[in-house]
C-alpha cells in the first residue's frame, strides 16, 4: 500500500509540476521541411548491411528512423548497425535527421549494450510477484523493470551516448503507450508493479528531457486514441519534440471507424498546429488480423503490380488534412524492407507540386476539405474515400 501511495504521488507530480512541462519550441535541430512536394518520412529496418542503392534512396528523406535490428547481423549489434547506416546516409545528405530507435521498456534482442548490462544485472528484467518473467504476446521477449533506478540510469546513459554521436540527431522511443495504459502491465505483473513501472517511466522521461531535450529530436510513439487517454496522449507531448503516428485505423474501442479516426485526426491536428513534429506512418495494405498484437501496425502485404492509387490517395488525404510545418508521411508495406513490395519505389503523388496550405482543414460531418497551392483535398472517412484534385 505504501508503494502504491508513493507511485500515485509521483504520477500526480508529473501533471502538477510546471518545471516538467518544458516547451519544445526551443529546438535547434528540427528536420528540413518544404511544401514543394509531399513531405516524406522514412522508418525501416534491415538486419544486414544496406546496399549503395538503398542508402541513396533513404538519404532523400529529411527524417529517418532506423528501427531495431538494423545492421545487427552484419555489424554485430543494432547500435553498430545503426551508426554504420547513419554515417552512410549522412555522407550523401548531411542535412537529413536520423533517429536512433530505442524501446522504452521492451528488451528487444540485437542490442549489444543491453546484453552486457543484463549479464551483470539479471534482476533488471521485469517479473511478477511470483518471480515469473513478464513477456510480450510472442511469449519470448521480456521487459526492463523501469521501477528500478539502476535500470533507468542504464537506459538514459545508453541513449545519451547514442544521441551524442555525430551521426545521430535524436531518439525514436517506442512502447510508451504500453507503459501508460494500465491494463497491459497490470495483467502481467499486477496493479502495484504496473503503477511503479509507470512512475519510473515518467521519472525517466523527465530526466531525458533535461539531458537531451533542447538539442535533440525526441520523437515518441505517443499520440493514440485510447479510452484511458482523455486527450489521445497529448499531455505527454510536453516531454517530446513530436509524435510518431501508427495504428490510426487499428482499434475502435466500441466506436465506429469514422468516429475513432476523427478523434485521431483532431489530436494530430492540434499537435501539429502547436509546432510538434509529426511522423505519420500508414500501411498501404489492408488491415491484418495479426495487428491485434500491436506490433508494427501489421497489415496484409501488397503486390507491386496492384493498383495502389485508391488506397494511397486515401492515406495521403488523411495526412494532408492534419499536416503542418514539420509533418511527414510514410505510406509503407512493412518496416522490414526485405519483404516490402514497394521498397525503392516512388509514386506520382510524391513528385507532383503541392504548395503551402491555404488554411486549416474544414470539417463537415465526416468530410474534410483542404486546399493547397496546387492541390484540393476531399476526404470522406465514413465512406473511406478521398479525392486529390491536382491543379
Amino acid at each position: 500500500m505504501k508503494n502504491s501511495i508513493i507511485t500515485c504521488l509521483l504520477v500526480a507530480l508529473f501533471f502538477a509540476n510546471p518545471m516538467i512541462a518544458q516547451n519544445k519550441e526551443e529546438h535547434t535541430n528540427l528536420p528540413e521541411f518544404s511544401w514543394d512536394t509531399m513531405p516524406l518520412y522514412m522508418h525501416l529496418r534491415k538486419a544486414t548491411a544496406f546496399s549503395k542503392e538503398e542508402i541513396k534512396f533513404i538519404a532523400k528523406h529529411p527524417l529517418i528512423t532506423f528501427e531495431k535490428t538494423t545492421g545487427s547481423t552484419s555489424y554485430g549489434s543494432t547500435e553498430k548497425g545503426t551508426l554504420k547506416a547513419a554515417a552512410a546516409v549522412k555522407n550523401i545528405n548531411p542535412d537529413t535527421k536520423i533517429l536512433y530507435y530505442k524501446n522504452v521498456v521492451i528488451n528487444w534482442s540485437g542490442y549489444g549494450e543491453d546484453e552486457a548490462f543484463l549479464k551483470k544485472h539479471p534482476e533488471a528484467i521485469l517479473r511478477d510477484a511470483n518471480g515469473k518473467k513478464a513477456l510480450m504476446p510472442n511469449n519470448k521477449t521480456g521487459f526492463f523493470d523501469l521501477s528500478q533506478e539502476n535500470v533507468r540510469r542504464y537506459w538514459l546513459d545508453h541513449v545519451t551516448k547514442m544521441a551524442n554521436n555525430q551521426e545521430i540527431d535524436g531518439l525514436f522511443m517506442d512502447a510508451n503507450i504500453k507503459v501508460l495504459v494500465p491494463g497491459f502491465f497490470s495483467a502481467r505483473v499486477g496493479k502495484e508493479k504496473q503503477a511503479a513501472v509507470e512512475a519510473g517511466y515518467l521519472t525517466m522521461m523527465k530526466e531525458l528531457d533535461q539531458r537531451l531535450g533542447k538539442d535533440n529530436l525526441l520523437i515518441a510513439n505517443i499520440l493514440r486514441v485510447r479510452p484511458e487517454f482523455k486527450d489521445a496522449g497529448r499531455t505527454y507531448l510536453k516531454f517530446f519534440s513530436g509524435s510518431y503516428i501508427e495504428g490510426f485505423e487499428h482499434e475502435s474501442f466500441g466506436m465506429t471507424y469514422e468516429d475513432y479516426l476523427a478523434k485521431g485526426i483532431e489530436a494530430v491536428q492540434k499537435s501539429a498546429r502547436e509546432g510538434k513534429v509529426i511522423a505519420m506512418s500508414m500501411g498501404i495494405g489492408k488491415a491484418s488480423k495479426n495487428a491485434v498484437a500491436g506490433i508494427d501496425d501489421v497489415r496484409q502485404k501488397v503486390n507491386a503490380n496492384d493498383d495502389l492509387t485508391k488506397r494511397l490517395d486515401y492515406i495521403l488525404a488523411i495526412f494532408l488534412v492534419c499536416a503542418e510545418k514539420h509533418s511527414y508521411i510514410y505510406p509503407h508495406d512493412g518496416y522490414g524492407i526485405t519483404k516490402s513490395a514497394v521498397w525503392l519505389k516512388t509514386f506520382p503523388q510524391y513528385e507532383k507540386k503541392l504548395g503551402a496550405p491555404k488554411g486549416f482543414a474544414k470539417k463537415e460531418g465526416y468530410v474534410y476539405t483542404r486546399s493547397f497551392e496546387h492541390l484540393d483535398v476531399v476526404l470522406d472517412i465514413q465512406k473511406k474515400t478521398a479525392k486529390l484534385n491536382w491543379k
